[in-house]
C-alpha cells in the first residue's frame, strides 16, 4: 500500500534522457507487483508459458530494463528481505484483499464481464519466491546488479541513494521519502500509455521526480514530522492510519503541535492502542540496511537471456533478439563516444 502523500506533494516530470548516466536503485518488489498487475491479457489472465507458469514479471523486467539501458541509465534492483514485525498486519490485510479479488474475478468471468474481470484480476497478483529467483537470474544474464536487502527494499534503496551509490530511488510508493531517499522517481517502470479505470480513455504516464528537500521546504516540516504525517495517514506498519485524518488535517496538526506524540498527549488525537508510534518512527529513521553490496554492470549474455526467456518460457525469439540488439547498439554508441572524447580530450 504505502503512505499516500499525493495531496501534499508536487512532482516534476523528468525524461529518461535527463537521467542518462545515472544509477537508479529500483524497488524490486514494487516493480514486480506492477508488472504482475498490469501485464495481463484482456480477460485479466497473466502472461503464461506453455507449462502454465506466469511470465508477466519476466516480460516486464526484461523489456523495461532494455528501455532503461537504451536510454543510458544504469539500473540496480533491490529486493525485500524479512519484513518488520509491524508489517505482518498489512501482509494479512493484503492476503484478504487478494482472496476477495479472486472471487470477484471468477464471478466476472462467469457473467462474461471481461472489463470487470480484468479490473479484479489486477488485485490478485501474487509474487512468489520462485518468481523473485527467476528475476534475479534474468538480471544476472543481462549484466544488471541486484541487492538483497535485510528487510525493506525501499529502505535499502534509500540508504544507497543517501550514500551516493545511486542517484535516486525508484518506486511508486512515497515511503521512500520517509526512509530518507534524497530523490524519488515514480512511474519509471510503468511509463507509457495507461487506461483510466472504468473509462475507455488512455493517458500518457511520464516519469516524475520528487526531491525530499523540496518536499520538506514546501511543507515547512522536518523529516521526522513528515514521518508523523505519514503515520497519521497510514503506512505499511499501521495501514488504517488515524480515523478522520487526511493530508491537510495531518499537516495542520503538525503545524499546531509539532509532533504526532504531542498531539496525542494534548488530546487533539485519540491514541490508538494498536499503533506504536515510536516503533514505527524507528523503522523509518533507523531501518535495517546493509552496506555489503557491489554495484557492477557486467556483460550482456545473449545466449543465457534467450535460454531463460525463449527456451524456458516460450518468449518470441524474434522480439527478444530485437530487444537485445537495441542494448548492443546503445553500448557501441557509448564506446564510440568514449573513444572520441579520449581522442579529442
Amino acid at each position: 500500500m504505502g503512505v499516500n502523500l499525493k495531496g501534499l506533494i508536487t512532482a516534476q516530470t523528468i525524461s529518461l534522457e535527463e537521467m542518462k548516466g545515472r544509477v537508479l536503485a529500483i524497488d524490486g518488489y514494487n516493480a514486480l507487483y506492477q508488472f504482475l498487475s498490469i501485464i495481463r491479457q484482456p480477460d485479466g489472465t497473466p502472461l503464461m508459458d506453455s507449462a502454465g507458469r506466469v511470465t508477466s514479471h519476466l516480460s516486464g523486467v526484461f523489456y523495461r530494463t532494455v528501455n532503461l539501458l537504451e536510454a543510458g541509465i544504469k539500473p540496480v534492483y533491490v529486493f525485500d528481505g524479512k519484513p518488520p514485525e509491524l508489517k505482518l498486519r498489512e501482509i494479512e490485510r493484503r492476503a484478504e484483499i487478494k482472496e476477495k479479488a479472486e472471487e470477484e474475478y471468477k464471478a466476472a468471468l462467469e457473467r462474461g464481464d471481461l472489463e470487470g474481470a480484468r479490473k479484479a484480476a489486477q488485485a490478485t497478483s501474487r509474487l512468489t519466491g520462485e518468481m523473485v529467483d527467476q528475476t534475479k537470474d534474468l538480471l544476472e544474464a543481462m549484466g544488471i546488479p541486484w541487492v538483497q536487502a535485510p528487510s525493506e527494499g525501499e529502505a535499502q534503496a534509500a540508504f544507497m541513494t543517501r550514500r551516493g551509490d545511486a542517484w535516486a530511488t525508484v518506486s511508486q510508493d512515497y515511503d521512500s521519502l520517509l526512509f530518507g531517499a534524497p530523490r524519488l522517481v515514480r512511474n519509471l517502470t510503468i511509463s507509457g500509455r495507461r487506461k483510466l479505470p472504468n473509462k475507455p480513455v488512455y493517458i500518457d504516464v511520464e516519469p516524475e521526480l520528487i526531491r525530499l528537500d523540496d518536499v520538506l521546504r514546501a511543507l515547512n516540516v522536518s523529516r521526522e514530522q513528515l514521518i508523523d504525517i505519514g503515520i497519521m495517514l497510514g503506512t505499511d506498519f499501521n495501514p488504517d492510519g488515524f480515523k478522520g485524518i487526511g493530508p491537510k488535517k495531518a499537516k495542520k496538526i503538525i503545524e499546531e503541535y509539532g509532533s504526532l506524540k504531542a498531539a496525542i498527549e494534548g488530546g487533539a488525537i485519540e491514541a490508538d492502542p494498536h499503533v506504536d508510534v515510536d516503533a514505527i518512527k524507528e523503522i523509518f529513521l533507523n531501518p535495517k540496511t546493509t552496506g555489503e553490496y557491489r554495484l557492477e554492470w557486467g556483460e550482456l549474455d545473449d545466449e543465457r537471456v534467450k535460454k531463460i526467456l525463449c527456451d524456458n518460457h516460450d518468449f518470441s525469439m524474434e522480439r527478444v533478439e530485437a530487444a537485445l540488439q537495441r542494448v548492443k547498439k546503445m553500448k557501441k554508441e557509448v564506446e564510440r563516444q568514449s573513444s572520441l572524447e579520449k581522442w579529442f580530450g
